[in-house]
């Protein structure tokens, strides 16, 4: 008796511990609606569509799961040999009506379940039409995305950061990153997936291929996303934000990202010095792509910079020029942001180029006060 009132007390405590490390889990900053990649929380058509279909989904998998617990603690507790009883149990060879049950009755559940199952797929894979679907390509690169506006004139290029309008259907091409040398190119043969939990499912991003995915926002707002493919060294770090947008300020936008503010020449005369070659992975066009690195023309009008890793800051945007492998796992990538600091260059000089990306890449320009002296 004793030995298993202590089996019931160590049971007790083990499931106290359990559900106290959940609750706790659960409290984070990182989970929640507060970390804006909560599929439970839809803010656009398509993600609404995938909630409706699971929620029921949801508690016919409960009742199931009742059902099965329950009658396993009823068989196990009815026919328990008790203390003191000797039996032979009786053999079953087959029963026609259990067999028959247990065999039809999931087969109609799992029918019934298809039929909305199905026709979801197909009207998720449905490309939108009209005026006012915004046409997107999105390149995966390693370990950064890449948004080329394929509708706006003479195009808009932009990283990490996809702008769209409010209420407007979103029409992505996910494609891998085009041929690359020198051997070995590692960005060719990995898989990457396109993930905005608020706003659409998963679409993974295959060499090779193009694949399809449409977001649609309700309301103003920011949705994070990311690589749901494990990709390498940085796919933590390979994230992404939908900046969501009325139709007014979309299009304020996409106009201040067609204007170069300062010429080519300029840029590269401000950046691209002949020691450092800049324009060797980087563009300075605004409609354009850099080689393997992202388009710098309207750097300072984004939020957030390598991979959506770091917020676009001074302080983060000279210690990112000066050693950008220290601040991001880079590993066996032929083509990278070097380590400058090996290649002499000083930290003011990087503060001099952060300052010069931070004043001239941004639509309406306002320095940070550590660059008014360089």
């Amino acid at each position: 008796m004793l030995d298993r009132t202590h089996r019931f007390r160590r049971a007790g405590a083990t499931a106290a511990i359990a559900f106290a490390v959940v609750t706790l889990a659960s409290c984070g900053d990182s989970t929640g609606p507060r970390n804006k990649q909560n599929a439970l929380r839809p803010a656009g058509k398509y993600s609404r569509q995938i909630l409706h279909l699971t929620e029921p989904f949801f508690w016919i998998a409960v009742i199931v799961g009742l059902g099965v617990i329950g009658g396993t603690f009823f068989v196990a507790l009815r026919f328990r040999e008790k203390p003191g009883e000797e039996r032979a149990v009786k053999q079953v060879h087959g029963n026609t009506a259990l067999e028959i049950s247990w065999t039809v009755i999931p087969a109609v559940i799992l029918a019934v379940m298809a039929v909305p199952t199905v026709a979801t797929i197909f009207s998720l894979a449905k490309k939108p039409t009209g005026s006012n679907v915004v046409n997107v390509t999105v390149t995966a690169r390693q370990w950064w995305w890449q948004f080329h506006y394929d509708d706006a004139g003479n195009g808009v290029e932009t990283a990490n950061e996809l702008h769209i309008p409010v209420g407007a259907p979103i029409s992505l091409t996910l494609q891998g990153p085009p041929a690359c040398s020198p051997a070995p190119c590692y960005a060719n043969g990995v898989i990457h997936s396109f993930w905005v939990p608020e706003l659409n499912g998963k679409k993974d991003v295959v060499p090779g291929r193009k694949q399809f995915l449409k977001l649609e926002a309700d309301k103003p707002g920011i949705y994070l996303g990311q690589c749901a493919e494990y990709c390498g060294l940085s796919h933590a770090d390979m994230r992404l934000r939908v900046i969501a947008q009325s139709p007014a300020d979309y299009q304020a936008w996409v106009q201040s990202q067609k204007a170069q503010k300062v010429s080519v020449a300029a840029l590269e005369a401000g950046v691209n010095n002949p020691t450092y070659q800049c324009a060797s992975c980087h563009s300075f066009k605004s409609d354009t792509a850099g080689a393997v690195a992202p388009n710098l023309t309207h750097l300072a009008d984004r939020t957030a910079f390598a991979g959506d890793k770091y917020l676009l800051n001074y302080d983060n945007l000279w210690r990112w020029v000066y050693d950008a492998p220290s601040r991001k796992p880079m590993g066996k990538l032929v083509q990278h942001m070097p380590n400058f600091s090996q290649a002499n260059m000083s930290p003011a000089e990087a503060q001099k180029i952060a300052c010069f990306l931070l004043t001239n890449t941004a639509t309406n320009p306002k320095p940070p006060s550590e660059c008014a002296a360089k």
